[in-house]
């Protein structure tokens, strides 16, 4: 047994650790809770010098699964982490990565797969990759979570196949417990062995070499080969496709047989024993509970009490949900008559979740199959004790019991909000309340959102909006579209904007926002801010959305099934999601919908937990571009949004601040009056964030001003082509260094230490280069 050393972490913390001894080539993530944890441990361990893994930070989960894809076709070690939507997302790519045989391993921090949006863990996530040709294993602690990071690489290359490890978010991802990880480096690195690919020039191309993997295997092909070139993903028909599959499944069945001796090297090299099932005191069970993942343990201390009362009770587990090992569930479950099988997700319609259905088709073979009952329990991160345990044992000691139920739904009833009793947890139907949802404030009339303060009309003859009024203080007469009580945090830029935004906004107002801390802390159900109609979808997908709405407004009236009027449609987007919902929001423009984009850049994905973003200035500490040996923070510059939106030829492109508020009121007039009458229209506001910036929340709005006096976020429009610069601080003695700004905020306040010098000089360098080209195109009639 090799040496190891005791260590006190969760499962990501563990995963991370296992990436990093095994020094992955290339890691392409996107942060999604709770799996983000991952990327940013790596990073910290990276800025440090204590691995050389390039960890690349995608725009989103699709493009994550892409980078993973093409570094493991150029013969690389690949490495990713996601939940939920995030893999969702990717989705497309997983059998992408299986059917071309490329080997990989991605950790799933199992979540709630929305909507409605829930970040919490439950498992319908990653029931959708059971189809995709993946190798699955299940993690119901850190422990395995680590020693299934280094066997599931070791099967990935014995196979050729992906491997996804799976746990339970926030459960096992985030509780620390003690473990043991191996004290040496080398011992993982000879225990993996070497990969090679045939443009290795440690093995000439086809020679048969292989690193540990399977007797005979060939060396692995790759796009680099450039001495016996190779196709990968080439286009097929009938015959061929059906013979990939088969060659697909052969390889799973390979993965079935490959397992038992991966798990006995294992052992030998850690002690631990690791296998397809876990089983605990089922031997003679009469009545057995099956569930997955953190759940496990939690249910064995209900047999145990079970057991004190005589009855004769076990629990069952997989750690294996790829390739399913129907085999040794027969074995586990021969005794018993009776086995309740409790899924964290439901395959809606089919009377019961995916190891329900698979539980059933694998013990139906038996002699004498027990008798299965289906749960679904535990969804959106429901704590699961032991009392809800026992509950679900008791359903299964009941010869009336239902084949398939919820358990521990919420009435929602007149009488009672509390949780339902027994095993059913349904809400009598008699009980349920048919009337809708009480309004908490009263809604924002047309009448009321139409004082007359800010107008805006269209000059023909200059081809520009001509906006009258717009001062801060008439316009504290129009009503708050979103009422005071939200949770966001003090001095958080989100709300200041967006009402900023809406007084410049005259008439009925319909927002949508993405995905993002704006969205979160406004409409924890069953409440909401919102005065005026609001939808969410999510990041990737907000402005595609918004243009829905509409198109069937528009169609609407035109039918006449709606009335006349006008309605301002406005897109809130903010926290990243002009990186993952920017190819959305770029076809919105170019379609032209009549709607406005309003992007709150507050410079960091701050709804988890502030992961570099493309608007991330460059230097800025974040959780996954830390300060260290070897990373001075965030390594390359922020993206220039409007300039990207300015490109799609919109009518109207604007940069607004809370600095200067008059100026926000009357571009916001601006947009609106161009999202009525020509097309899409842009607003980007510089957002403050005292968390994650790391400076004072009384003294954001100085912050915001530094911002716009360095240049580094500078006040102009594009208006039908035409820039005008709205402030400048140049012409006025108000230039300041971009280093003010910067030691403003503990993000970025080391770029001013003599070290980071040279990085400073090149910010300052690059802001003086961009504001020379704004100067210039508005000094020019054409641009």
């Amino acid at each position: 047994m090799e040496k190891q050393k005791i260590m006190y972490d969760s499962g990501n913390e563990l995963a991370a650790y296992a990436a990093r001894q095994i020094n992955y080539h290339v890691m392409g993530y996107y942060p999604i809770t709770p799996s983000t944890q991952i990327a940013e441990n790596l990073d910290v361990m990276g800025a440090e010098g204590l691995h050389d893994i390039a960890l690349i930070a995608a725009e989103g989960e699709h493009s994550a699964a892409g980078i993973c894809y093409g570094a493991s076709a150029a013969g690389g070690r690949v490495f990713n982490a996601t939940s939920a939507n995030g893999l969702l997302y990717a989705l497309e790519q997983f059998p992408v990565q299986s059917g071309t045989r490329m080997p990989m391993v991605m950790n799933v921090a199992c979540r709630t797969v929305s909507g409605p949006l829930c970040i919490k863990g439950d498992h319908s996530d990653v029931m959708y990759l059971l189809n995709t040709g993946w190798i699955i294993l299940f993690a119901d602690e850190p422990q395995k979570v680590y020693d299934f990071n280094l066997l599931g690489l070791k099967l990935a290359e014995a196979v050729r196949l992906p491997v996804a490890v799976a746990f339970d978010g926030f459960f096992t991802s985030h509780q620390k417990r003690r473990c043991l990880v191996f004290e040496d480096d080398d011992t993982v690195t000879r225990y993996i062995g070497e990969k090679l690919s045939c443009d290795n020039p440690k093995v000439s191309a086809f020679a048969g070499t292989n690193s540990g993997g399977a007797a005979g295997a060939l060396p692995y092909a790759s796009v680099l080969d450039l001495v016996h070139p190779v196709s990968i993903g080439s286009y097929m028909n009938e015959p061929d496709v059906i013979n990939n599959r088969y060659q697909l499944h052969l390889a799973m069945e390979t993965a079935r047989q490959k397992l038992p001796e991966l798990f006995a090297e294992y052992a030998f090299l850690s002690g631990r024993e690791l296998s397809f099932c876990g089983a605990y005191r089922h031997e003679d069970a009469e009545v057995l509970l099956f569930v997955l993942g953190s759940s496990y343990h939690t249910a064995m201390e209900a047999v145990d009490r079970l057991r004190k009362d005589g009855v004769k009770a076990g629990v069952i587990t997989l750690y294996v949900l790829r390739p399913f090992p129907a085999k040794e569930l027969r074995v586990l479950c021969h005794n018993a008559s009776t086995i309740l099988v409790a899924d964290r997700q439901d395959s809606y319609g089919a009377g019961g979740g995916n190891m329900s259905l698979e539980i059933k088709a694998a013990l139906s073979s038996l002699p004498h199959p027990p008798r299965i009952l289906s749960r679904i329990y535990g969804l959106g991160g429901k704590d699961f004790f032991v009392e809800d345990a026992l509950a679900l044992f008791k359903a299964a000691l009941s010869p009336d019991a239902p084949a398939f139920d919820y358990y521990g739904v919420t009435a929602g009833t007149e009488a009672s909000d509390e949780e339902t009793s027994g095993t059913s947890g349904r809400a009598d139907p008699a009980m349920e309340i048919s009337a809708m949802q009480p309004q908490y404030f009263k809604p924002v009339t047309k009448e009321e959102s139409t004082p007359g303060l800010t107008t805006c009309i269209f000059d023909h003859a200059a081809g520009k909006m001509k906006v009258s009024g717009g001062s801060v203080k008439d316009t504290t007469a129009m009503p708050m579209r979103v009422a005071p009580g939200h949770g966001a945090c003090p001095g958080c830029g989100i709300p200041i904007n967006l009402n900023l935004l809406l007084k410049g906004i005259e008439g009925n107002v319909v927002l949508l926002f993405q995905t993002g801390c704006g969205m979160v802390v406004t409409t924890g159900y069953p409440k909401t801010a919102f005065r005026v109609p609001f939808l969410h979808n999510l990041f990737q997908n907000g402005a595609a959305t918004l243009s829905g709405v509409v198109e069937a407004f528009h169609q609407r009236q035109k039918r006449g099934e709606y009335p006349d009027g006008e309605i301002t449609f406005v897109m809130v987007s903010g926290d990243g999601g002009m990186d993952i919902g920017m190819g959305s929001a770029l076809g919105t423009a170019l379609r032209g919908h009549k709607l406005i984009i309003f992007e709150y850049d507050n410079g960091g994905y701050m709804n988890t937990g502030y992961q570099l973003s493309y608007s991330t200035p460059l230097g800025a500490k974040s959780s996954t571009s830390h300060v260290g040996k070897t990373q001075y923070g965030k390594n390359f510059f922020h993206k220039d949004t409007p300039e990207l939106m300015a490109a799609t030829h919109i009518p109207y492109v604007a940069t607004v601040a809370e600095s200067n508020p008059t100026d926000f009121i009357r571009k916001a007039a601006k947009a609106a009056a161009y999202s009525r009458e020509f097309g899409t229209a842009y607003i980007k506001a510089l957002s403050a964030c005292p968390l994650n910036w790391n400076d004072k929340p009384n003294l954001e709005r100085s912050v915001i001003a530094a911002a716009v006096d360095c240049c580094y976020f500078p006040l102009y429009e594009i208006e039908r082509g035409i820039t005008a610069l709205n402030y400048d601080p140049a012409s006025s003695n108000k230039k300041i260094p971009v280093t003010e700004w910067l030691g403003m905020m503990g993000r970025t306040r080391h770029l001013l230490k003599e070290e980071y010098r040279s990085v400073a000089e090149e910010i300052q360098k690059e802001i003086d280069r961009r504001y020379a080209r704004l100067r210039a195109r508005a000094e020019h009639p054409l641009l």
